[in-house]
Order: C-alpha cells, then structure tokens, then sequence
C-alpha cells in the first residue's frame, strides 16, 4: 500500500508541474486561461525569457491583453509565438499567488508545388531538433539537430528558415519542431501540388483526407498515462483475488 502512495503522490506531483498544452493554430488566438471565477480583477504578470507586456483589452496596439478576470490572449499567432510561458496570477484579497505554466505548441498547414522550394521559417532559438514524418509512414526521420546540423544534401539553411529544394511527393508529410526537452514547438502538415501558381494553403493533389494532427502531448507522458491505467487495472485484480480467497470463495 506504501508503494501504492508513493505512486500517487509521484503522479500528482508530476501533473502539477508539467506545463499545460495549449495549441494554436498560425494567424488564430490563443488563450492561457488563469481558471479564476470570481468578482474582483487579479494583476498578471505573463513571462517567457522575460516579462510581457499585457494590455488590458483587446483594443489595444499589441498581440498580447487580457480577456475576461485574467485571462491572457495572444492573438494573430507566428511560429516564434511557439514556446513555455509562465503566467503569475496576484490576487488582491491576501491569497497566494498562483503560478501556471503553459507549452505553447504553434499549428500550421501548407501547400507547395512539385519541384519548387519549401521554406519553413521554424529555427527558433528553443528549436533543438526538426523531424519528418511522411503521410505513408509512421516513423519519423530527423531532418535538422542543433548538434549535427542538416541531414540531406537539398537541405539549407537561411537566418531561421529551413528550406528544402525541388519538393517531392517524399517530401509531403508533417514535419514537428522539438526542443531540448523534446517538447513540441511547432508542427507543420505539408501537402504536395502538381498545380502551378504560388504557395498556399489550397490547391494540392493528395487524395488523402486525413485529418489534421494538432501538436500532440510528449510520448514520455502518454506513456506514463498508460502505465498508471495498466498498474491500477493490476492492483483491482490482486485485491479482488485476496478478497475472494479471503472470504474463501477461491
């Protein structure tokens, strides 16, 4: 049972200070919300490698205001928007103030035209590593790592842009940016075009309609997740035999 409780408080533990997954989609909105209900307005204090400026409301000049009692929007989203931000939260009738952290995974779709050149503007300065995973594959092949630099000989790179010349069907797929702690920082889903004309968001050729994949959690935390349900699933039974036998039923 000790073990039992130690595993409890581990799991508690771990979810308290985890970052929370917020996913927005390049252009859109997203919303950290503080989770506070109540009539009175708390201060915010929204940081990254510094402190944010907040506007009060949205009719402010800047990308970032509150909404709601303190709430924290940041609206017309880019890829560099893509990180962890920690969101203080001082009340004004003597409670604590509360800290939460979010991973801000940025999302986006695009289509480019067979033989031309993919830029993705997604080297940030967190990005640690770029990985590729082709619509008819389910493995995923490292493009860029800050330690060893490019992987393909068609594979340049421009300031913070990642581009990839004479696009091939191969080449369609979705690609992630990770971090150090391999965190997603932005995922892009890129579709092929035979079609002439500029890039964009329409116009490809897959006959494919898969969905969408938003930023997805860490495979270190599904993993966890499935662990917990298979433990538990093993502690019922365990318990349920020594009941029985107990009761001399078995």
């Amino acid at each position: 049972m000790p073990h039992l409780l130690n595993l409890l408080l581990l799991f508690c533990l771990f979810s308290e200070t985890s970052p929370i997954l917020v996913i927005g989609i390049k252009g859109d909105r997203v919303v950290f919300s503080c989770g506070y209900e109540g009539s009175e307005i708390p201060d915010v204090v929204l940081s990254r490698s510094g402190i944010i400026d907040v506007c009060e409301t949205e009719e402010c000049r800047g990308r970032v205001f509150k909404e709601g009692n303190c709430d924290v929007v940041i609206k017309n989203l880019i890829f560099s928007d893509a990180g962890k931000y920690t969101l203080r939260i001082y009340y004004n009738n003597g409670l604590e103030p509360q800290i939460k952290i979010y991973q801000l995974c940025v999302d986006d779709e695009v289509s480019v035209n067979m033989g031309e050149q993919l830029k993705l503007d997604v080297l940030l300065s967190e990005a640690d590593k770029v990985q590729h995973q082709s619509r008819r594959s389910t493995e995923w092949m490292k493009v860029w790592s800050r330690s060893e630099g490019i992987q393909s000989q068609r594979i340049s790179i421009t300031d913070r842009n990642l581009i990839i010349s004479n696009f091939t069907a191969r080449d369609a797929g979705t690609y992630e940016v990770l971090d150090s702690e391999g965190e997603i920082l932005i995922m892009v889903k890129v579709k092929a075009s035979a079609k002439t004309g500029s890039k964009g968001k329409l116009n490809n050729t897959n006959d494919d309609t898969e969905e969408h994949n938003p930023c997805l959690l860490p495979e270190e935390l599904q993993v966890v997740q499935v662990g917990l349900s298979v433990f538990f699933l093993i502690l019922v039974a365990v318990k349920r035999r020594q009941i029985l036998r107990h009761l001399n039923i078995v």
